[in-house]
C-alpha cells in the first residue's frame, strides 16, 4: 500500500499570487477547511512545501 498523507486548507488564497492559487487547485483544495488525501510523492510534498502557510498535514498513513 502507498504512503498517503491527508492535507487541510487552512488559510485563504485570497491576495495571493497566481501561481499559489493554482498549487492549491492542483491539490485539490479550494475552499477553507477542505481536507483531501493525496498520494506522498516528492511533487506532491513540494507542492505542500510551497503553499504551507495555508495548509497544514493533518495525518500521515502508510
Amino acid at each position: 500500500m502507498a504512503k498517503t498523507i491527508v492535507v487541510k486548507q487552512v488559510g485563504s488564497p485570497i491576495r495571493r499570487p497566481a501561481d499559489q492559487r493554482a498549487t492549491l487547485i492542483g491539490l485539490g483544495l479550494n475552499k477553507m477547511n477542505r481536507t483531501k488525501e493525496l498520494e506522498d510523492t516528492p511533487s506532491v510534498r513540494g507542492m505542500v512545501n510551497k503553499v504551507s502557510h495555508m495548509v497544514k498535514i493533518i495525518e500521515e498513513k502508510g
